[in-house]
């Protein structure tokens, strides 16, 4: 693969990230970690037994995007939906010792904020347990977030929609996004959980996995090849700018029309793999921040790959900060 960048290039973009703004719209979640180890098996069941070690608590969903954002030094703000309990509360007390601006962030009383909990022993993943209400936020909520949106269209550089499917990202919500940032130089991007891509028809760039896209696209990838057609057939079906598919362990392919229809491989980048939660939170957020700071969709491309590299080669919902970026290129 050809070089797509220099050294001195790539750092000039990073320096940069301090000065640019994104926006973050989507599905605010909270992961909690229990980790523990299994050295027996329980008598009143055919379960293992977790003695717990520890637990964590972390930012999930849209909120692990801006986790990342921040963890690279950009100024990033925060819209999307919470609840009235212990969960939302835990939520607000940690965007707040990361001074983050509220005013993107909605209370619903009566719906509970997003939980994943999951039980790690011996680094292996025993379950999951979701608290969740995956019913449309109400029309005011959405009216909310649009209205803060509105606010900071001026300033902004990027807007992610992190699409989680949890009620948060509907038609009326892009709808508004569209008209709200229509003819502002701002770039937007996707990561897209829901089957039609159709939703997100006008954003620049979507950031869908091997198995979203395929989906989409109503075909099954099979062979080495196929992605490539697939992720074609999407960008010329939805009109987006470009289209960065992750591939796991393939590492990611960028589709771009720019003209003519280009496709991009970017190998994987992970010495060793470890934990690949949130990893595409990672490359998202590095993806929108680096077209913020003035990157090419290449650009952006090849340094959120490096910083997915760093991101699985971490337990939990992990982030990569820009001195680590920096230590990987």
């Amino acid at each position: 693969m050809k070089r797509i960048m220099s050294k001195r290039r790539a750092f000039a973009i990073i320096e940069n990230f301090s000065r640019s703004r994104v926006l973050v719209v989507g599905d605010i979640m909270a992961d909690h970690f229990i980790w523990g180890n299994v050295s027996r098996i329980s008598p009143e069941a055919p379960v293992p037994v977790v003695e717990v070690r520890k637990d964590s608590f972390m930012l999930g969903g849209c909120a692990n995007v801006l986790n990342n954002i921040f963890a690279m030094g950009g100024r990033v703000h925060l819209a999307g939906v919470i609840g009235t309990d212990e969960t939302g509360k835990r939520l607000l007390a940690e965007f707040r010792s990361r001074g983050v601006d509220m005013g993107g962030i909605v209370v619903e009383a009566g719906r509970p904020t997003t939980l994943k909990t999951r039980i790690v022993a011996h680094g292996q993943q025993v379950v999951r347990f979701d608290r969740e209400d995956r019913k449309p936020v109400q029309a005011k909520s959405v009216r909310k977030i649009l209205s803060y949106i509105e606010s900071l269209r001026d300033d902004l550089g990027a807007l992610v929609v992190s699409d989680y499917n949890k009620g948060v990202v509907t038609r009326p919500l892009l709808e508004g996004i569209r008209k709200g940032i229509a003819g502002r130089p701002i770039f937007t991007c996707v990561d897209p959980k829901q089957r039609d891509f159709s939703l997100y028809q006008g954003f620049d760039i979507v950031t869908p996995n091997h198995y979203e896209a395929g989906r989409a696209a109503g075909e099954e990838m099979q062979n080495g090849q196929d992605h490539i057609r697939v992720g074609m057939k999407l960008l010329q079906q939805y009109d987006f700018k470009a289209l960065l598919m992750t591939r796991g362990e393939e590492g990611m392919s960028l589709f771009e029309r720019d003209g003519r229809m280009r496709h991009t491989a970017f190998p994987a980048e992970a010495r060793e793999v470890f934990d690949v939660t949130g990893a595409g939170d990672t490359v998202i957020g590095v993806l929108a921040l680096s077209m913020a700071a003035g990157a090419s969709f290449r650009e952006a491309a090849y340094l959120a790959n490096h910083a997915a590299g760093i991101a699985v080669g971490k337990s939990g919902t992990a982030t990569v900060t820009r001195e680590e970026l920096k230590s990987a290129l």
